[in-house]
């Protein structure tokens, strides 16, 4: 019995010591934990804000209304975006064209005024997608399937269309002087290889549209940008490259547009399954590819839409998802595009019809009412990103560097809406060399930081909320302020949970 009892006396004193020498030292670690080391010395690159230069939005007469307007202020107030693209400034809801009782052109300009005054006012520039068809110019009365039925014929006399392009262009620089509207970019259409051009062939006939704008904006002022495909699925870039070059015909700039859930034979011409984590930035390694090899190599390359899904999904517009696939894809995307223009920036959207709904999958950062989504404060805070950015290993993390030689790290912990069974993921910020004290703030963007699903689902989901409850969806949106922490040996220690994202400011 005495030798049982030293015995057991001695298996808990090596149980102990076993326990104190497998307690992690300060400074490193716990095991299973994502390093992401901070090395100030890296060399850094440029990291220029390509993702919030330009956003997009519906069509060009909801530009007009009040709701549009707070929603674009607020979306500038968080990212300081330059530039907004919308369909359809052409269109006969604008008044632009129209004819006499003999068929000659009558132009009017007062809706087009407004609608540029109006951004201007905001300290937007316009990126000007010349569509649709007025009615009383078009060949065919050719509707496209979008509530507000926009005519995607081609015109029934070409110097006509090529007299709108002259006219249009030669009044705003009247109007707001060529030093101004020089800054501006032109876009030929929208989406030609779909439903949106009616022109047979497609693309012989999209070819003839965009030269007789071209030459036409050229003809008003050489300074005038002008660019196009403006396809769906990254498609005709490098042919239409290859059109220009051989046909003298002007090009400033290339656009094109992809979606998360496009499909790989759409978009590649494979049958490979790409997960919309992937497919934006597989498309633009392919366009920046076709453009490095083609005979104007230098071309800016301008997505003018983009976005995880271009089917109205809530569990992925509406939700949290974006936050992290936001930062996953600016950081595949970096060097790879001068523009990524996120479709679109606010549900003031009428494509589908009046909005039936607060939250029905809608492309928009803000959704009816002006209430954020996650999405929105996902933007928020990657503004806050510095300008240069450090190389990492890591696959779910920016580190940048600002001017003022503080730094910015993105951490995310990505999972697909479709895998319900994500995990909380823990990552710990090394700063190399750290001697001293760096003060840490952190924010988050997760299903309980910046979020409105929670409270919007305790209502029992209104469809048409009363002002207290929508002044309460926007309580709920809004970031609470930053976690203040230090970094303790050198690092930080910070839990993600699955579809989270979080931002770290080390001082």
């Amino acid at each position: 019995m005495e030798k049982l009892t030293r015995r057991a006396s001695v298996l808990v004193v090596v149980s102990l010591l076993v326990s104190v020498l497998c307690l992690p030292e300060p400074g490193f670690a716990q095991r299973g934990t994502e390093i992401v080391e901070i090395d100030p010395r890296s060399q850094s690159q440029p990291f220029p804000h390509y993702w919030e230069h330009m956003f997009g939005s519906g069509r060009a007469i909801l530009s007009m209304r009040e709701s549009y307007r707070r929603d674009l202020r607020d979306v500038k107030a968080a990212t300081g975006f330059e530039y907004i693209r919308f369909h359809a400034i052409f269109n006969d809801e604008v008044g632009i064209y129209d004819e006499d009782g003999q068929g000659n052109p009558i132009y009017n300009f007062s809706y087009v005024d407004q609608i540029y005054d109006g951004l201007l006012e905001n300290g937007i520039r316009p990126y000007v997608e010349m569509s649709f068809m007025p009615s009383k110019l078009a060949a065919a009365q050719t509707f496209q399937a979008f509530w507000y039925k926009p005519i995607v014929s081609p015109p029934k006399d070409w110097n006509r269309w090529s007299d709108l392009v002259s006219h249009f262009a030669q009044h705003l620089v009247d109007r707001y002087g060529i030093d101004e509207v020089s800054q501006w970019y032109f876009e030929v259409w929208n989406e030609p290889n779909l439903d949106f051009w009616a022109g047979d062939p497609k693309e012989q006939t999209y070819y003839q549209l965009y030269d007789d704008a071209a030459t036409a904006l050229k003809k008003v002022n050489p300074r005038l940008r002008v660019g196009g495909p403006a396809t769906a699925q990254a498609a005709w870039v490098d042919r239409f490259i290859r059109h220009c070059v051989d046909n003298h015909i002007p090009v400033d700039f290339v656009s094109t547009h992809v979606y998360g859930n496009d499909s790989a034979k759409d978009v590649f011409g494979t049958e490979e399954a790409i997960p919309r984590t992937q497919m934006v930035c597989r498309a633009a390694q392919k366009v920046h590819d076709q453009v490095k090899a083609s005979s104007l190599p230098d071309l800016p390359i301008i997505w003018s839409e983009y976005n995880a899904s271009y089917k109205n999904e809530p569990d992925v517009t509406d939700s949290v998802f974006m936050a992290p696939w936001l930062a996953d894809t600016i950081r595949q995307c970096d060097g790879l595009a001068d523009s990524l223009s996120y479709w679109t920036f606010s549900d003031v959207f009428e494509e589908q019809g009046v909005i039936k709904k607060s939250f029905y999958g809608g492309f928009g950062l803000m959704a009816e009412y002006g209430v954020p989504k996650p999405s929105f404060n996902a933007f928020k805070l990657l503004h806050r990103l510095g300008d240069r950015r450090i190389p990492t290993d890591s696959s779910s993390a920016l580190i940048t560097k600002r001017p003022d030689g503080s730094f910015a790290v993105a951490l995310w912990n990505l999972y697909l809406p479709e895998e319900e069974h994500g995990e909380p993921k823990n990552v710990t910020v090394v700063m190399k060399g750290s001697l001293g004290r760096h003060r840490v703030l952190i924010s988050r963007v997760d299903s309980t930081h910046g979020s409105v699903q929670a409270a919007y689902d305790e209502m029992g989901q209104p469809a048409y909320p009363t002002r207290d409850q929508i002044a309460a969806l926007r309580l709920a949106a809004n970031l609470p302020p930053p976690e203040k922490k230090s970094l303790q040996h050198g690092q930080i220690t910070i839990t993600i949970p699955p579809q989270g994202l979080a931002l770290l400011e080390l001082r």
